[in-house]
């Protein structure tokens, strides 16, 4: 019919046989925000037989400088990141399968979602949800690729279950720093180099060359000129309850979820994390401040913007006032708080 796909196909590693099984192949990625735009391009040009796209949020005009997929028309209209994501998608390639899925992921739905998949991406914007998929990945035996970026760094790391060290097992190598694209930033070409690391190492995995998979968790800063690779072979551990000998896949479980709930009569959500979380709220005051005006004393903290009246208690419970929406409240939530 055509050779749209000769070029890659003259790459040896990938040839036609790899190019005949990238064809026959399902990938999910969870969130189509920067990572997930650049990801999803990328697949859609190479030809995957199937894309499953799933992300709760609409275009807004500041995704416009780092998400490939949108348009100044889709962020006007605000219209749902999964449906403006396909449509340009299938534009680009209208061969293949694409699933849009408009939800907040959680446990039920993303195991409703697994049928046929032979890949999992991670393109979210929070600690819940990849630790959720780290689990999922585990139980159902699915690779998938970890992905990060805030500022000018970026991290990714590709988990393979029964060979790989899994998230949970690097847990305590995991950055906490609270930092957030809406606190502290962030330019388009960090997001492009994590991109570029994740779908090239999807191609390694879906075109089964094991040998050439990336045995390392990547860091960089692309703004100070760094570069990391933190060898994690022998960070997998026997007693690991999401990969090890026995497991529990804690994060698929109601008590390991971020909750929330509509406070009845009081025009507000409040979310509580899934395990408590001491706050520096000196610290806390500083990060926000550039979004409104910030009250504290001993106990909480206090963000009034035009919007909403965001409280943030000690212990991580946080009260969002003038909002009924609980996933709009989710994601204000994890934009400010990470």
């Amino acid at each position: 019919m055509h050779n749209r796909y000769s070029r890659q196909q003259l790459f040896s590693p990938i040839g036609e046989k790899g190019q005949q099984l990238l064809q026959q192949k399902h990938v999910l990625i969870i969130g189509v925000g920067a990572l997930g735009s650049a990801s999803a391009e990328a697949l859609v040009r190479a030809g995957i037989g199937k894309l499953t796209i799933i992300d709760r949020d609409y275009v807004e005009w500041s995704n416009l400088q780092r998400q490939q997929l949108y348009t100044e028309q889709d962020a006007q209209e605000k219209v749902p990141k999964v449906i403006a994501a396909k449509k340009r998608l299938q534009s680009i390639n209208s061969e293949l399968e694409i699933n849009a899925l408009i939800l907040d992921a959680s446990t039920e739905e993303l195991q409703g979602l697994l049928k046929g998949v032979d890949l999992m991406i991670d393109a979210t914007d929070n600690f819940d949800i990849r630790f959720m998929m780290n689990d999922i990945a585990q139980k159902y035996q699915i690779p998938w690729i970890y992905g990060s970026c805030v500022g000018s760094y970026g991290a990714t790391y590709t988990i393979v279950p029964g060979i790989t060290p899994c998230l949970h097992c690097l847990l305590k190598m995991m950055p906490n720093t609270g930092m957030t694209c809406d606190t502290v930033g962030i330019i388009s070409p960090a997001v492009q180099i994590v991109a570029a690391y994740q779908v090239t190492e999807a191609f390694k995995i879906l075109v089964g060359d094991e040998k050439a998979r990336r045995k390392t968790y990547l860091t960089f800063d692309a703004w100070q000129n760094q570069h990391y690779e933190i060898n994690v072979e022998k960070m997998r551990k026997e007693d690991c309850p999401s990969c090890g000998k026995n497991p529990t896949y804690p994060y698929l479980s109601y008590e390991n979820q971020t909750k929330s709930e509509i406070l009845c009569g009081r025009d507000a959500v409040q979310i509580r994390p899934p395990k408590p979380i001491q706050y520096n709220l000196g610290q806390l005051a500083v990060q926000l401040r550039p979004y409104g005006e910030i009250q504290k004393n001993l106990y909480l903290l206090s963000l009034q913007t035009p919007n909403y009246r965001f409280v943030i208690f000690q212990d991580g419970r946080v009260v969002i006032h003038g909002i009924q929406n609980i996933q709009e409240a989710k994601s204000i939530y994890h934009r400010l708080l990470g």
